[in-house]
């Protein structure tokens, strides 16, 4: 290895800015670099003979510019592996931690190959292993001088990708809009009717088995949790875990290799973006969307205490949030034990480069922003006009894509649901807590003689969520399609763990059941866990018979409600099928048949996969329920005859009153939405909350006469499209009327405690 030589005093010069990163160009690579408090940089390239040893050639850049380190570096071709060694002040009490044994990832890299290893030489401190093994030192303390080449992963060198076909996006409009969260590796690992080869991989996914149920069941986007290259953080490893969500970013531009085919890997970086690259090309021409959850708000190199990988290396000072105090401490909003600094200019040029390489040259249609309140933290703290925000809003490669934030972090004034501009939509924590809350916690509290929270809290996110996203200017510009209407997410109980367990079961974590949400407003139905038998019906006699019935209702009412409500719904990847994480509700770590999709579907969860696709066709087919524009209560300025947009009943069928928004014991609910346009028909959703059964008086649409020989109390003759009574939608089809029922004065269906029902106006 060549030794490191005493370096000149840097020379700043004023000249243009160089592009970042590390590009082929003529003989060789354009190689630039920001390292703005280093007095010297020399880029590395890395050969690793059969045996392993690694052999390493020192370049020195030029530079500073701007603080960009710089050069053209002849002989250097696709597949090279390098990275840098950065030399300057070892002042950790000031923030800098610059230490040239330490090698370090591109943070513009196109390929990463190589795993972090937890030895002492990865950090830039000294540390050796105390008694139980864990590295120990002080992160204030002399530089580590051991080299760490052979214990860290290393940057490969990517040819701009040729030859693909043009992107072709879908471009779903955010009303008609449904995204299916899912794991790469998690959403095909079990799917027989994939290749075994190709399981849990982005050709995987692209398979038509995978394309067909996606199709199938009604999803139009895929939002796919992180991709980016990621590390396992070393205390999952000595663990036997890993970090399986992938929250743990090394580099912003290498999609993660572990996810291709094991050809693709073997054939090098090039090849793993082109299997990417084919993934989205084979989604968007079956007509699905692509969008990546991307973690640009904190990296894998975690506290002062953790690996000296890159950007550490590079500009601790400016890459990284600190508190402004002597010595300099890690100012920590996202609980990793880092958090990148967005007040600074080239962390927004970071991130908005990346995220133009991704959907310009892999194509996706967009980005779920995690953590996304850190990305907007300006100096007074979050600033919806934040430089990045403008950014999003007025760059002509971003504004059009979808993107959506996860509006919240840790750090103070963390929640800012609603607060985000336009374009961007945002997870709505609100709808998740009310819709729980109403079909779950509630009626938990009841079985016990205990008070609930009426409707009125429900009625507002099954409307839309104005109050949260009304706020713009003009007023109620974004519309109910920015809030994205979720009931569980990768973080979290399964939909089908909500109604079988009401305390999180996290011993396989490791971290002594301490992890994880305890604010789950799940309901167990009278017993924890999963029943021996859940195809259990109520003429069975087994110990807890009567609940798995009332257990795959409750589960049907969840799915209902957040697919049929105004906004953006979100499905949970295996939540149509009745996935089961068995009770852990942070499975962050677990790689195996507790995190992965079963496709073994036994009768109840078929009849749930059915079920879920029955309701996204009526979401589909009906222009009520997909809302571009919030209510108003009133007839719509394009309608030709004078029926409201939206009205609220009670059991009765009349309009909802002051008392009875108010009252904590009201539990039954009828929601009017009218068609949009002439000859679309009407949606009346009616929702039982109580625990007893109920008799109801369908309502009227008001200022539209009844219909036909169904005409009672001058209401309007129903067609029951779904019950969440029925276990299968084919038990419906049911007319609904007075000659049906047998009632008089009214239409009058009895609705099973804790139910939901859709009903149709007349074709």
């Amino acid at each position: 290895m060549q030794a490191l030589a005493p370096s000149p005093r840097p020379r700043p010069s004023h000249g243009p800015v160089p592009r970042l990163g590390v590009r082929l160009a003529g003989d060789g690579v354009d190689v630039a670099v920001l390292a703005s408090h280093a007095s010297a940089v020399h880029l590395c390239l890395l050969d690793v003979s059969p045996d392993g040893e690694i052999h390493e050639r020192r370049v020195a850049l030029d530079g500073p510019t701007h603080g960009v380190w710089h050069g053209h570096v002849p002989g250097v071709g696709e597949g090279q592996r390098y990275g840098f060694r950065a030399e300057g002040r070892w002042d950790p009490a000031a923030g800098f931690r610059y230490n040239p044994a330490k090698l370090l990832l591109d943070p513009y890299a196109r390929g990463i190959v190589g795993e972090l290893d937890d030895d002492p030489s990865t950090r830039g401190h000294v540390t050796e292993r105390d008694a139980s093994g864990t590295l120990v030192g002080d992160v204030r303390g002399p530089a580590d001088p051991r080299d760490s080449a052979a214990h860290v992963p290393h940057s490969v060198v990517v040819a701009p990708r040729t030859g693909h076909e043009p992107v072709r996006r879908p471009h779903v409009p955010w009303a008609d809009t449904v995204v299916y969260e899912a794991h790469v590796r998690g959403l095909t690992m079990q799917l027989d009717a994939v290749p075994e080869h190709l399981r849990g991989t982005y050709a995987g996914l692209a398979h038509p088995a995978t394309i067909a149920h996606l199709k199938g069941l009604g999803v139009t986007t895929v939002e796919l949790l992180p991709i980016h290259a990621f590390l396992t953080e070393p205390h999952l490893v000595a663990e036997g875990l890993t970090n399986y969500w992938g929250y743990s970013t090394a580099g912003f531009f290498a999609p993660h290799a572990k996810y291709a085919t094991r050809a693709a890997q073997e054939a090098g970086p090039g090849a793993v973006v082109d299997e990417v690259r084919g993934m989205v090309h084979l989604l968007h021409e079956a007509g699905l969307e692509v969008l990546l959850d991307v973690v640009h708000n904190h990296t894998c190199e975690g506290g002062a205490d953790g690996p000296h990988l890159s950007w550490r290396g590079l500009d601790n000072p400016v890459y990284y949030l600190h508190d402004g105090a002597s010595p300099a401490e890690l100012a920590d909003v996202t609980g990793t034990g880092n958090s990148l600094d967005f007040r600074r200019a080239r962390v927004v040029q970071l991130t908005l480069d990346s995220l133009r390489y991704w959907a310009q040259e892999i194509g996706v249609d967009g980005f779920r922003f995690d953590l996304a309140v850190t990305l907007g933290r300006g100096p007074a703290g979050f600033d919806p006009d934040h430089p990045f925000l403008v950014a999003l809003q007025t760059d002509p490669v971003l504004n059009g894509l979808k993107l959506v934030a996860e509006p919240w972090d840790v750090g103070p004034g963390g929640w800012r649901t609603g607060q985000f501009p336009a374009p961007l939509a945002e997870w709505n924590d609100r709808f998740r807590g009310a819709v729980r809350q109403f079909w779950l916690a509630d009626p938990r509290e009841a079985s016990h003689g205990r008070p609930g929270q009426g409707v009125r809290e429900l009625a507002t996110r099954l409307a839309g969520s104005a109050d949260l996203f009304g706020h713009s200017d003009p007023p109620l510009m974004r519309g109910p399609v920015a809030s994205v209407n979720f009931v569980t997410a990768h973080d979290g109980f399964t939909l089908a763990d909500l109604v079988a367990y009401e305390h999180k079961h996290n011993e396989a974590n490791g971290e002594g059941n301490r992890d994880g949400s305890d604010d789950n407003r799940s309901w167990n139905h009278g017993f924890e866990g999963r029943l021996e038998n859940e195809e259990m019906t109520i003429e069975g006699f087994e110990p807890g018979v009567e609940i798995a019935p009332l257990r795959r209702r409750s589960i049907r009412n969840l799915m209902a409600t957040q697919v049929l409500a105004a906004g953006t719904p979100m499905l949970t990847a295996g939540d149509e099928m009745g996935r089961t994480q068995r009770g852990n509700n942070n499975a962050y770590c677990q790689d195996g048949p507790l995190s992965w999709v079963s496709w073994d579907l036994s009768p109840w969860r078929k009849d749930l996969l059915a079920t879920t696709t029955h309701l996204l066709g009526l979401r589909r087919e009906h222009a009520a329920l997909r809302s571009e524009t919030f209510f108003h209560g009133r007839p719509r300025h394009s309608a030709q005859d004078a029926v409201p947009d939206l009205a609220w009943f009670d059991a009765a069928g009349d309009p909802l009153d002051h008392a009875a928004w108010h009252d904590p014991g009201f539990r039954v609910l009828q929601m009017l939405r009218t068609g949009p346009r002439a000859g679309d028909r009407d949606v009346l959703l009616v929702l039982n909350g109580a625990l007893d059964t109920v008799e109801v008086t369908l309502a009227g649409v008001p200022g539209r006469p009844a219909h036909g020989a169904a005409e009672v109390a001058g209401s309007t003759a129903w067609e029951l499209a779904w019950d969440s009574d029925w276990e299968h939608p084919g038990e419906g089809g049911r007319p609904v009327g007075p000659e049906t029922h047998g009632t008089e004065g009214g239409l009058r269906p009895l609705l099973e405690p804790l139910s939901l029902q859709v009903h149709l106006s007349p074709r």
